[in-house]
């Protein structure tokens, strides 16, 4: 159980850091724009999504306590 909580605390903390550091990214979406009976039509839009700087800090604080608390659980 130790070693899981201070797994899951690395994780946050490689998260709130990543968060911090590249606060944007882009990403693809297929929409459909026109069916016309079986052919359909498509479009490829590149859209770009941000990461709020609070969920970044409070992954980043979250990470650290579950780092420095962990190994002091009880089995």
């Amino acid at each position: 159980m130790k070693r899981f909580v201070i797994i899951l605390g690395v994780i946050l903390l490689v998260l709130g850091v990543v968060g911090l550091v590249h606060p944007t990214f882009n990403y693809h979406q297929q929409e459909e724009v026109a069916k016309l009976g079986p052919v359909k039509a498509t479009v490829d839009e590149e859209k770009t999504a941000q990461v709020p700087p609070a969920l970044s800090i409070t992954l980043l604080v979250a990470g650290i306590a579950l780092v420095l608390l962990g190994p002091r659980m009880k089995q």
